[in-house]
């Protein structure tokens, strides 16, 4: 049997195909290097799956005891190339399909700022000092529906 090869690119295969296989990654590394490749992939990483939770920050494990899988996470900002790319592209073609965000101190403020986020239900605040959440939200007025999904 003489078989040639053959050249399968990611958009040759089915969305539910592709979608399965980005659900195995991060919904920030996905959103990174895939947005805006082209109209096919932008449907899928653009779709409220990856774009409904969104954890902009980042976790390093840190062991505990060598011998067992006991760790605690570090949490850093993301590196300023990718916040930047999050803050002037991404978020404000996906801010309507956000419902959550993890955020750390560092990037947060710009992160809210960044775009309007008219659905957004939840907000998790990481290694923040209660004076500096006290500060960033005092005064605000914020609208969240009882009733919305």
């Amino acid at each position: 049997m003489n078989m040639k090869p053959s050249s399968l690119q990611l958009t040759d295969l089915p969305d539910e195909i592709v979608t399965m296989i980005f659900k195995k990654l991060d919904n920030i590394t996905l959103l990174y290097y895939l947005s805006d490749v082209n109209i096919h992939l932008n449907r899928i990483v653009y779709d409220f799956t990856f774009t409904n939770r969104l954890t902009l920050l980042s976790l390093v494990p840190i062991r505990l005891i060598k011998l067992t899988s006991l760790s605690i996470n570090y949490i850093y900002p993301l590196p300023d190339p990718i916040l930047d790319r999050f803050c002037l592209h991404i978020l404000p073609k996906i801010h309507q399909k956000v419902k959550w965000l993890d955020l750390e101190p560092l990037s947060m403020e710009r992160i809210l700022l960044a775009t309007n986020y008219p659905n957004l239900s939840g907000i998790a605040l990481y290694n923040i000092q209660i004076e500096r959440a006290i500060n960033l939200f005092f005064g605000k007025i914020f609208h969240f529906d009882p009733f919305a999904d």
